[in-house]
């Protein structure tokens, strides 16, 4: 039996792409200085079928049909590339065997149910079409044809496939632009993080070819914000915005999407459906997002206006802060997932890494009392010097620069640079007087579509609390990556009348020396952590349970177990505290055969 392997486009998408209009490319709105300048951007065509060239196509035998069995995946190498071979149900599927969003290897995932999930990150790839489901990324898997003939199996690709690793979904363009005011669009998205981006591609994707404005407080298009704080940015002190990009200029060209930078919305008139821009600009829409995201939390002791004190917002304070940390003393203050993900970038870098914190260990209500003194000690074997249980008083000053931090306990650390991450609050108070329900902290309450109370709004990311299906649908806030992703799809699905709920599992890491910890569910107000593994050989996994039942679960040096159990938590299975508490565990964990815990509850 042959098995062969051809790269070929979905129908649905290559019809999709036959049906995009070929309108004028849309113009870029940039705040420079103060001024709207307008700029008219040239079209750039996109090929509806990239791999007609047969000098771009490769084929090479890599297995016999036998050699998979059901639910298992290979990486069969063509020579000049990979593929991803699957087996499901009796069929062979083929796609990129990289997660295009860190490059992930895929073969180390989890299989279930006609997708694969990523062990890294949580995103999760159709095994027939390639397309992305769940995130964080914003590009699907390259699809590849798979044939079965005699006894031998073949795979036929385009080198481009699998040299990229990645496909951007067709998408439209906007129709006419020509028939637009500047001061009126159909769709306005106020933010341009990851929930308004993906809200702007899905919008596209699925079609829509009307007009599309983002606007940003920003000077930057929109850029991978989690890698300013995991070290990944922070590699010189000459890095640049671009270098993180979610999206290079030529895309928001080639797709009409429109970007105002350094355009901040000062307030909502619902009732007009117009935003009033702070400095008196108004634009007219018939749809609306709001995801603004959060603003970080100051502090408020004397001293706070010296030099040289940051939240890492942008990629210019990272950048500031590498350069002025390398060699000279450092305080840290809030041992949040900010705080301690720069601490462990620094501790190589800086003389000396002071943290200060409130609570006994860091992330005692995150990860529990536990796990918390389990990284406080890598931390300390880094040089990391913690200082628990107090605040900060004072921030002394020479010369307009910060000199020392002085500490509630009476400690005075020398300091020459001093990052804070001590929290953040919602960006939403230009929306107070609009109409559209906030909590009593803040939040854009929303329902499972991602609406607000008012008709024809929508809010998604961090600023927003959302039912939770995962816990009975209770209300939360969910400031990860991976979830500003899926709120930013479902609001354009239901922009579209797509009447499309969310029932995704967060999912989020963090990165330490080297080290991640992986986390699925949502654990908050958990009573109980059961831990399986060693916590001072960090290899472990440790399940938080509420009322018997697990919520959420972490590991570190224990892929892809987070990842499993975020399948089985997709699924709306219900896993027991008594099932993670046995023996039973390590041979999930080991053979992969999720079947005893898939069994067990509802």
């Amino acid at each position: 039996v042959e098995v062969k392997i051809e790269v070929v486009i979905p129908e649905k998408e290559r019809s999709k792409e036959e049906m995009s209009p070929n309108g004028k490319a849309s113009p870029l709105i940039y705040k420079v200085n103060g001024t709207a300048r307008h700029y008219h951007l040239e079209e750039h065509p996109i090929a509806s079928n990239p791999y007609h060239n047969p000098k771009d196509v490769v084929e090479a035998s890599v297995c016999h049909v036998k050699d998979l069995e059901n639910g298992q995946m290979r990486e069969v190498d063509l020579g000049c590339g990979k593929a991803l071979l699957i087996k499901e149900s009796g069929e062979f599927h083929a796609v990129g065997h990289k997660c295009p969003h860190y490059g992930a290897p895929l073969v180390k995932g989890v299989l279930s149910k006609g997708r694969v999930r990523c062990p890294w990150h949580g995103a999760c790839f159709n095994i027939g079409t390639g397309d992305i489901e769940d995130f964080p990324g914003l590009d699907s898997l390259p699809r590849f044809q798979v044939k079965i003939e005699k006894e031998k199996v073949y795979i036929r690709a385009s080198k481009q496939a699998l040299q990229t690793q990645r496909r951007t979904k067709m998408m439209a363009k906007c129709i006419s632009l020509s028939n637009y005011n500047l001061s009126s669009t159909n769709v306005l998205i106020i933010g341009a993080g990851a929930a308004g981006l993906v809200c702007a591609e899905t919008l596209r994707q699925e079609g829509f070819s009307d007009r599309i404005v983002m606007c940003t407080m920003d000077r930057h298009l929109p850029y991978d914000r989690p890698k300013l704080k995991k070290g990944l940015f922070l590699q010189s002190m000459d890095s640049h915005p671009e270098q993180i990009a979610l999206r290079p200029k030529e895309f928001f060209r080639t797709y009409d999407i429109e970007v105002l930078t350094e355009m901040q919305v000062a307030a909502v008139d619902i009732k007009n459906k117009i935003a009033v821009f702070k400095d008196g600009f108004k634009m007219e829409y018939n749809k609306l997002l709001i995801a603004t995201g959060n603003t970080p939390k100051a502090l408020s002791c004397k001293g706070k206006e010296v030099e040289n004190v940051f939240n890492i917002r942008t990629p210019e304070d990272a950048n500031r802060v590498v350069k002025l940390a390398t060699s000279k003393n450092v305080v840290i203050v809030g041992a949040s997932f900010l705080g301690m993900e720069v601490a462990a970038y620094l501790a190589e870098r800086a003389h000396s890494v002071s943290l200060v914190e409130l609570e006994e260990v860091p992330f005692k209500k995150f990860f529990g009392e536990r796990v918390g003194r389990a990284v406080m000690k890598m931390f300390e074997s880094n040089r990391v010097k913690f200082y628990m249980q107090t605040e900060v008083s004072e921030l002394r000053e020479q010369e307009g620069k910060l000199k020392e931090v002085v500490l509630k306990s009476g400690k005075v650390l020398r300091a020459d640079v001093c990052v804070v991450g001590v929290g953040a609050v919602p960006a939403t108070g230009f929306l107070k007087q609009s109409g559209i329900n906030i909590d009593s902290k803040g939040f854009i309450v929303v329902n499972k579509m991602m609406q607000t109370n008012i008709p024809g709004v929508f809010a998604a990311g961090d600023a927003v609390t959302f039912p939770l299906a995962l816990r009975n649908n209770k209300k939360v806030n969910v400031p990860h990556w991976q979830m500003a992703h899926m709120h930013g799809r479902i609001a354009a699905l239901n922009m579209l009348a797509h009447g499309m709920e969310i029932s995704t599992v967060p999912y989020l890491w963090t990165a330490m020396f080297g080290k991640s910890i992986r986390y699925a569910g949502h654990g908050e107000g958990f009573d109980d952590v059961v831990i399986q593994g060693d916590l001072d050989e960090l290899k472990f996994v440790a399940f938080y349970t509420k009322s018997d039942e697990v919520v959420a679960v972490a590991s570190m040096n224990y892929d892809p177990i987070v990842s499993k159990v975020a399948e089985v938590l997709a699924a709306s299975r219900i896993i027991r505290k008594r099932d993670v508490d046995t023996a039973d565990f390590f041979l999930f964990f080991r053979t992969g055969d999720m079947s005893w815990l898939t069994g067990k509850g509802s």
